[in-house]
């Protein structure tokens, strides 16, 4: 496959030979690479660099390139929901991966360090708001990772007995972990929680809130949090983090997920000093890439 070259429909550049939803091009991003949900993030998160190289917007992918106390940084944003994940973890993988001029897959495979910092919710009581977590493992019902198989492990005895739990009434999921080379940056910090991140396809029904009509699952965050593998939980609760640890383990890069957890589901709470939090969560994160 590496001798192939890459059909014009396959691999999508735009006329000035930029990749095609990013519209960046391989010098215009940074080895370490943070993700951000929001658009207006990215610019919270390059602020705090020491000069930036780089700025590029494409519909709701916006990307900063700077430097932050002598190492290279990329921000960029995903928006919502790993259908968008999907697009930003392939085309940042190309830019680094394949020649684009010559649409052909490189013979030396180059990892990306990626920090996606985002907001969550809790489903346990005992964890409070505004508390800082890192995903040591994802839990996917978002469906992404069906369609690429390798490195899927949707067989994990953790996902069967969740479906178990739940008396099958979950779509089908998967079990995915974080980078240990980059979890280890965060091991022994008081500043972090940690614990198993579960990402939803949706916001509303698929996070147990039903606004204007009965929710089809019954009491569901209720019957997730008290789900329990071999002293495991789910702890918290998102859009995607799962697609971002499948993805990355798939095509060979490191990810780390910083959660900024600023409601307690169980509990009906809600952070009343969210961009704090946020704000905190960034600056944590970028002493730890210091550390790299």
């Amino acid at each position: 496959m590496k001798n192939n070259k890459l059909s014009v429909s396959e691999l999508i550049l735009n006329n000035d030979g930029s990749i095609y939803h990013l519209k960046l091009r391989p010098e215009d991003i940074a080895k370490i690479v943070i993700t951000v949900g929001d658009p207006e993030r990215v610019e919270t998160v390059s602020n705090k660099f020491d000069n930036i190289r780089m700025k590029r917007t494409c519909r709701e992918f916006v990307t900063h390139t700077g430097t932050f106390k002598g190492k290279d940084i990329t921000v960029i944003s995903t928006g919502i929901g790993t259908d968008n994940v999907d697009i930003v973890l392939n085309e940042l993988d190309a830019l680094v991966n394949i020649d684009l001029q010559n649409r052909t897959i490189k013979e030396e495979h180059t990892s990306l360090d990626i920090f996606r910092i985002g907001t969550s919710g809790t489903i346990q009581s005992d964890i409070a708001i505004d508390s800082i977590l890192i995903s040591q493992a994802a839990v996917g019902l978002d469906g992404l990772l069906p369609f690429y198989g390798k490195g899927l492990n949707n067989t994990h005895a953790f996902t069967s007995s969740l479906q178990m739990h739940v008396q099958n009434q979950l779509p089908p999921c998967f079990y995915t972990r974080s980078s240990e080379k980059l979890n280890s940056l965060f091991v022994n910090d008081p500043n972090f929680i940690f614990g198993t991140t579960l990402t939803m396809p949706g916001f509303y029904a698929p996070q147990g809130r039903a606004i204007r009509f009965v929710h089809p699952i019954p009491n569901l965050m209720e019957k997730l949090a008290n789900f329990e593998y071999r002293g495991e939980k789910l702890t918290n609760i998102e859009m995607e983090t799962a697609g971002v640890y499948g993805l990355s383990n798939i095509l060979g890069h490191n990810a780390i997920s910083i959660n900024a957890i600023l409601a307690n589901r169980m509990n009906g709470e809600f952070s009343n000093q969210a961009e704090d939090t946020v704000n905190k969560a960034i600056d944590l994160t970028l002493e730890k890439i210091i550390a790299l």
